[in-house]
């Protein structure tokens, strides 16, 4: 049984099983010693009003009066019956009531003893009798024995426990039944928060909830908050591999271009060298990237950083990605300047604005690096004389996937990885009009 309802609703039905039977067995002795000790005593008083009323005859023996205290002595096939019995177990005197029938003699008790047995007529009719022999003193001074004997039929006694019995599994069967029906009614009710996790669980499987609900019992809310911390971790880890291709891509977009640059140029000296840069270059993304997502996180490896020399390398990469252009990139460079950061963290940074910059100048691009005040961290400023950014959509722009002009081809993703990465090391980004005419983007790096 793989229903834990059902698993609960046999394991009580055995108990009950066992207990009420085990009830039942004890109620069923009770009530029969309790019936066969009222049959006792009332067999008992029938037999003291046979001694009280017997009295000595003539010929020796004793002699009942016709009409005894107990009517049912002298109604015929009454089921109460009484007999007097003298030496040699010869029967001296019977009741009316026991004519045409022979009582079994059964064990003949000692003198003043009683005697209760249960024997049986010839036809095999259950009785209770009770013996008593007594000596009887006659007139002459002669004792003499007699064994008095009074005998009841069980056939009612038999009905009426049968019926008891009846009454009590009908009793114990209807009460089992309430029980099961109750606890089963329980159960449903008990386990309806199991229910949920699992409609929950449905629920979130088909992308109709984000997480499991927090109104649980206390019992389940521990397992109801990992679980949520599960979902949330794995939809973390998705999120974080979904980024990070989405990265991977955007990320080899260029050194792919300059690749396919490069090759209208290969018959020219260097192209083997220019093109093992750029290969390198897409081995290093690749690694930087797939690194990320097992950190769980940006970049972990941090190094010092010669600025201006990974900047002069980008830079000379742009030209070429965007050499059908031919952007006249201007660069302000503070000498030295060393920044403690991850490389692919940096040129991932750096690559994306002033690709954006060369992809939306008209002919000019500024690129500025210097030292904060203070000398307490990095601010790399790119502007541009293109069309500018407007200042209600800077804010967006920093979202993935928002693009001003859809017929420009790329991802809609640059400026968001440059946010990420900025805040990723408490730094931020701003977005204001350049003095060339187009947008000016300064990232600040504590």
């Amino acid at each position: 049984m793989s229903s834990l309802s059902a698993r609960l609703l046999v394991s009580v039905s055995i108990l009950l099983l066992f207990f009420f039977g085990a009830t039942i067995v004890v109620l069923d002795s009770a009530f029969r010693s309790a019936g066969e000790r009222a049959q006792q005593d009332i067999l008992d008083g029938y037999l003291m009003s046979l001694l009280a009323a017997a009295e000595p005859a003539e010929d020796g023996t004793l002699a009942m009066p016709p009409d005894l205290p107990e009517p049912r002595f002298s109604n015929v096939e009454s089921g109460l019956y009484a007999e007097i019995r003298g030496e040699r177990g010869i029967v001296v005197w019977q009741s009316r009531s026991s004519l045409g029938l022979d009582i079994p003699a059964g064990v003949t008790p000692q003198g003043g003893d009683r005697i209760f047995a249960e024997e049986f007529l010839q036809d095999g009719t259950p009785l209770l009798t009770l013996s008593i022999a007594v000596y009887w003193e006659f007139p002459d001074g002669e004792l003499r024995p007699f064994v008095f004997k009074v005998a009841e039929n069980l056939d009612s006694f038999h009905a009426q426990v049968a019926t008891f019995r009846r009454q009590l599994f009908g009793w114990f069967g209807a009460v089992a039944l309430i029980m099961l029906l109750s606890i089963a009614f329980l159960m449903r009710r008990l386990l309806q928060p199991l229910r949920q996790v699992e409609t929950e669980i449905g629920a979130i499987e088909n992308g109709n909830r984000v997480a499991l609900s927090d109104e649980y019992p206390t019992e389940l809310q521990g397992v109801a908050r990992n679980m949520n911390l599960l979902i949330n971790s794995e939809r973390a880890r998705a999120e974080r591999y979904r980024v990070t291709l989405d990265n991977l891509a955007h990320s080899l977009k260029t050194p792919l271009a300059a690749l396919r640059a490069l090759l209208v140029d290969h018959n020219r000296p260097g192209f083997a060298a220019r093109a093992d840069e750029q290969i390198e270059r897409m081995d290093e993304i690749v690694r930087y990237q797939l690194r990320k997502p097992a950190a769980g996180g940006m970049g972990q490896v941090l190094g010092r950083i010669d600025v201006p020399a990974e900047i002069r390398k980008l830079a000379d990469s742009m030209r070429k990605v965007h050499h059908d252009k031919q952007p006249a990139i201007e660069m302000d460079l503070q000498e030295p300047l060393l920044l403690r950061a991850d490389t692919g963290d940096f040129l991932e940074l750096a690559g994306n604005l002033i690709d954006n910059a060369c992809k939306w100048c008209n002919s000019k691009v500024r690129v500025t690096a210097r030292a904060a005040a203070n000398n307490s961290g990095l601010q790399l400023i790119v502007a541009d004389d293109g069309p500018g950014i407007p200042e209600q959509a800077a804010e967006s722009l920093l979202q993935r996937g928002t693009r001003l002009d859809e017929k420009t081809p790329g991802h809609g993703i640059g400026l968001a990885i440059v946010n990420d990465i900025a805040q990723s090391y408490g730094g931020k980004i701003t977005i204001v009009q350049s003095d060339l005419g187009g947008a000016e983007i300064c990232v600040s790096i504590p």
